[in-house]
């Protein structure tokens, strides 16, 4: 059964590898409600319809015509995210009574991270980084990408007309409700979302029991930021090109899925976030702390997630 890193953390007996666990889920609105599906090996491979069987009426005494539905297989790859967390031994021994210095370099590792995971979710590129995996945007096409309007659509500047493409959003999702997924936006345009939706009511607020967030809801679906990544940019930037407009966002609504047979988006793993206290170096007077994620990401419907382009902050 796939579990999210914030189940993971309250299950976990390991102090130092709950805490890091803990820290991936305050730092990131991906991880902490992703479920993970731990898989055996370094990739998965399942099926997808790409056909169905024809079915028809028939008379009495006639015969059907048989065919049969095909699939096609696809194979999703874990890939290595990590890193070393190295401190001096004399820093340790002259600042530790301030902090633990191991605590404070490794919360920054897990941090960057959890950056780092959030930032390829969206905007992942195999072409781009062959160590990494695809994203959203890329593995997204056809009708599960939505245009908000030719030139650009602002939440407040275009009141009703921005929440009717909010719904068609929302409706190329199918099953997609406040439990199994979430609504990503760049955080001034979700600023500009509560502010329209403040105008035209409808902004509510849920206190969220496992993650232990407060978060703005949209027909009972949470309304996240997904933060910045590891350069200090937004992972949804305002730069996309819409039409005459080159200040554009897009807003993504993700169902997640524990497994292939819910067709939602799904994260990957063997063995979830590892922790190891490598203790103190031969080579140099350091103590290092290695941590390591073997990751990956998973579509298993064709309608699990949608693109809205063109949403302006305005």
């Amino acid at each position: 059964m796939a579990v999210t890193l914030a189940q993971a953390a309250l299950l976990s007996e390991n102090q130092l590898q709950r805490g890091v666990v803990e820290t991936f889920v305050q730092e990131s609105s991906v991880l902490d409600r992703i479920p993970l599906m731990d898989i055996e090996g370094n990739a998965y491979a399942y099926n997808k319809e790409a056909t169905l069987p024809g079915v028809a009426f028939r008379s009495v005494n006639e015969a059907y015509t048989e065919s049969t539905g095909t699939v096609v297989q696809a194979t999703e790859s874990l890939v290595i995210l990590g890193g070393d967390a190295d401190v001096d031994r004399f820093i340790v021994q002259t600042r530790g009574n301030l902090n633990d210095q191991r605590a404070v370099q490794t919360r920054l590792k897990v941090k960057s991270a959890a950056y780092k995971y959030q930032d390829a979710f969206f905007n992942g590129d195999v072409a781009v980084d062959p160590k990494g995996f695809d994203g959203l945007k890329k593995r997204l096409t056809g009708g599960q990408v939505l245009d908000a309007a030719t030139n650009g659509l602002g939440p407040v500047a275009a009141g009703h007309d921005f929440l009717d493409a909010l719904d068609a959003l929302v409706a190329s999702v199918p099953g997609l409700n406040g439990t199994n997924g979430a609504i990503y936006a760049n955080r001034l345009v979700r600023a500009k979302i509560l502010s329209s939706l403040r105008r035209l009511g409808g902004a509510d607020f849920v206190n969220e029991e496992l993650t232990r967030k407060r978060v703005l809801t949209y027909n009972g679906i949470p309304v996240l930021d997904p933060g910045q990544n590891l350069a200090g940019a937004e992972v949804l930037p305002l730069t996309e090109t819409q039409g005459s407009s080159s200040a554009a966002s897009s807003v993504y609504a993700v169902r997640f899925g524990e497994d292939e047979t819910d067709g939602g988006v799904t994260g990957l793993t063997n063995g979830g976030v590892q922790v190891d206290d490598l203790g103190q170096l031969q080579e140099k007077p350091a103590y290092r702390t290695r941590i390591e994620f073997y990751c990956g990401l998973a579509t298993f419907g064709g309608k699990a997630a949608a693109r809205l382009r063109g949403v302006l902050a305005s």
